[in-house]
């Protein structure tokens, strides 16, 4: 056995600083004079533990030589989306995270996600608050390091920083997170260490990586043993289009070893791809990874923990964040791999014909699966969940769903697209689809359609009940007696509607609307403030019913038991006349519309 460097992602909302931070700390390093030191593999730069305690110096004193973690490979691909494509079974592939969030900004929607994921996956973390340069009156005397300057400055502007760090800590607590500046925490474990930083100046880097590396060291030691030898266990980062090479897969790997010539399995949507190993290639030395010219050199074989792009004819198929195993190609080998690829993907992409919940999708199995765990717990039922753009079957699946319950009758979509037949068929189908490239943003559109559609539910409900209304008989305006009794009528409070039953104010059921015409126009309905001829039923004017009256609708006793569930879409006057109408009720039976 033996203990690989711990595989860090720094995440957080975009132009935060995430790739200044990991840049600062390459720049840092050749400060220290150790050109190169910081190697870059596919998709991750390779920092070894004599480069950390050298850019940490005397900061480091407190592990007292006792350090075995041997370095980080920070994941820097990147975009956001790569870290949701960061999994492994039983989770995120990443040990340790930086959140990195803008002191002067706070939290932003990908911030949110950022923090939701991370919980979910339980990954710890560490928040480096950046920017801090940008404070008014801020300044940084690189001799006395980060707690040093703090103290130095003004109280005015300590105020101002303390002010924005405990804003932070606030921001944090709304997610069950404590947290405290990295210098005050008591238990590491209870408390998430906040380190103000520059990723700008570095002010603040040597004290990030000093507790990063002592979080390491103390709670992930027994997950950072590996087998450096034998198959390879990773995960696919990027699936890319190279010139000459046609497309290939950046791959991390975290436990094995990888060879030219291995057989390759790929995890797969319906089967996976099984490949051989035609080239393995890393950047050539002090190459970016991010410019399309990078060039790169073959190497034989890489031992996790690192980044690699291989080559193979047949990659076309491979979807970013699939699980990969690898083996020397003997068919039960191939098989056993084959299985252990699709049960891993078997826990996120399944279907459920019989199920009732809503069909999720989204462009990375990562991606796919923390918008699962998200709706998870937030015990939103899930029938389907697959990768990939939306496509006739999920919109045959999402009519069939609506049918059963508009609720569950929706599309929830992360970093997928809807192609345009596909989009025209919703738009006259009137189906919902909700797609976002921030996952949290997709839930939050998903909570806002349901309450919105619950809202037009019970609206329509309401319009066929007896709603309360009262209204008055006017004086001088009879235009029939009876055979129907036409009269002028205006509604104080509340409103009526063709066929509701009509009482008087001691309860007495005398008839029900037949009609009501306002002006010229026949009309079905009356709000209140207006004024209508009405025809009545039964009722002879000057008998049942006299001009000057004031009379209410009848609610029958079922209505007035659903009213009261729906009273929020009642107005303040509606509900009071409800309630007088209960009580001209109970005077001849006290438990109307109890229960």
């Amino acid at each position: 056995m033996a203990t690989r460097k711990v595989l860090m992602t720094v995440v957080g909302h975009v132009d935060h600083g995430k790739t200044s931070l990991l840049d600062n700390i390459r720049r840092t390093a050749v400060t220290a004079g150790e050109a190169g030191a910081i190697t870059q593999a596919i998709g991750v730069s390779i920092i070894p533990i004599e480069i950390i305690k050298k850019i940490c110096g005397n900061l480091m004193d407190v592990f007292k030589d006792k350090l075995t973690v041997p370095g980080l490979l920070a994941i820097d691909t990147p975009g956001h989306a790569a870290f949701t494509s960061l999994r492994k079974r039983g989770g995120s592939l990443a040990d340790i995270a930086i959140l990195i969030v803008d002191i002067n900004e706070g939290f932003k929607p990908q911030t949110i996600e950022s923090i939701e994921i991370l919980k979910i996956n339980k990954v710890p973390f560490i928040v480096a608050a950046n920017k801090v340069d940008l404070i008014p009156g801020w300044s940084n005397d690189p001799g006395k390091g980060l707690l040093g300057n703090i103290g130095s400055l003004s109280h005015q502007i300590q105020g101002d920083f303390e002010k924005k760090m405990y804003e932070l800590v606030g921001k944090i607590q709304e997610f069950d997170f404590e947290s405290e500046r990295f210098d005050r925490v008591s238990d590491y474990t209870k408390q998430v260490a906040i380190v103000p930083i520059s990723a700008k100046t570095g002010q603040g880097i040597p004290e990030l990586l000093m507790v990063l590396t002592g979080l390491a060291q103390k709670f992930l030691e027994k997950k950072l043993e590996i087998e450096e030898t034998g198959n390879c266990k990773g995960t696919v980062l990027e699936v890319k289009e190279e010139k000459g090479l046609g497309t290939t897969l950046d791959l991390i790997i975290y436990n094995g070893g990888l060879k030219v010539n291995d057989t390759l399995i790929i995890g797969g949507v319906d089967e996976p791809l099984v490949v051989k190993v035609r080239a393995l290639l890393e950047p050539a030395e002090l190459a970016e990874m991010r410019e399309k010219k990078s060039k790169f050199k073959n190497v034989k074989e890489v031992f996790a923990a690192t980044g690699v792009k291989v080559s193979a004819p047949g990659l076309d198929r491979a979807i970013a964040g699939m699980p990969v195993r690898s083996c020397s190609g003997k068919v039960e080998e191939i098989e056993l791999a084959k299985a252990e690829v699709q049960e891993e993907v078997g826990e996120v992409v399944n279907e459920c014909d019989e199920c009732l919940g809503i069909i999720v999708k989204a462009d990375t199995i990562g991606g796919l699966e923390a918008l699962r765990n998200l709706l998870q717990e937030k015990e939103i039922p899930i029938s389907s969940a697959s990768l990939g753009d939306v496509n006739k079957k999920d919109i045959s699946r999402l009519e069939s769903m609506k049918e059963k319950d508009p609720f569950k009758g929706v599309i929830l979509g992360f970093n997928i697209k809807v192609p345009g037949e596909i989009e025209e068929q919703i738009k006259i189908k009137g189906l919902k689809v909700i797609n976002n490239n921030v996952i949290y943003k997709t839930i939050e559109d998903y909570e806002k359609y349901t309450e919105s559609l619950k809202k037009e539910i019970e609206i329509k409900e309401l319009g066929k009940l007896v709603r309360p209304c009262k209204f008055a008989v006017l004086k001088g305006y009879t235009f029939r007696q009876n055979n129907p009794a036409i009269v002028g009528a205006e509604i104080e409070i509340g409103q009526i509607k063709s066929g509701d039953p009509i009482m008087t104010l001691d309860g007495r059921g005398v008839s029900s609307v037949k009609s009501m015409q306002e002006g010229t126009d026949n009309v079905s309905l009356a709000h209140q403030g207006k004024q209508v001829a009405m025809a009545m039923d039964g009722v002879t004017v000057g008998r049942q019913v006299s001009e000057g009256d004031f009379l209410y609708t009848d609610i029958p006793e079922r209505d007035f038991k659903k009213l009261k569930e729906l009273k929020k879409h009642l107005s303040e006057v509606e509900i009071r006349v409800l309630k007088e109408i209960a009580e001209v009720k109970r005077k001849n039976n006290p438990v109307w519309g109890v229960g």
